[in-house]
């Protein structure tokens, strides 16, 4: 088992649902720690330029509409095999096939308005950790 970092992100529909604690208390029940955190509202640029993976798929530009609509928490997550753990505490993407007891079945509206982002390779968190956090700004505890 490695230690990791990944990232996390509580995206305008849960934020709009006034449960980032709800999440956060998840996260840590996980044996999952914060080591770095805020609350942003992302520009349409950054949108893009953070999902530009999924430019070509036709869910892009709603996607970038939906996470420039409100505010979000990024995080960086860290603990033994923090992306297995994170991506199995949030749940099936469409939460309507979410596991009680994850984050998705617990807040997620539906497929769109899932809740939550998660990094799903260790490449990926490192690129999407990069993308909001110095590491001067990671506190490893």
């Amino acid at each position: 088992m490695a230690n990791e970092r990944t990232l996390s992100i509580i995206k305008p529909d849960a934020v709009a649902k006034n449960v980032i604690g709800g999440i956060f208390s998840m996260i840590e029940a996980a044996d999952l720690k914060v080591v770095a955190t805020r609350m942003i509202h992302l520009t349409e640029d950054q949108a893009k330029a953070f999902y530009a993976v999924h430019r070509e798929r036709p869910f892009y530009n709603d996607l970038v509409s939906f996470m420039t609509a409100g505010p979000v928490v990024v995080s960086v997550l860290e603990g033994q095999d923090a992306i297995a753990k994170y991506r199995k505490v949030m749940g099936a993407t469409n939460p309507a096939q979410a596991d009680n007891g994850t984050i998705r079945k617990a807040f997620a509206e539906n497929i769109e308005r899932n809740a939550v982002h998660g990094s799903d390779a260790p490449e990926t968190a490192a690129m999407e950790v990069a993308f909001f956090f110095p590491e001067s700004e990671i506190r490893s505890r």
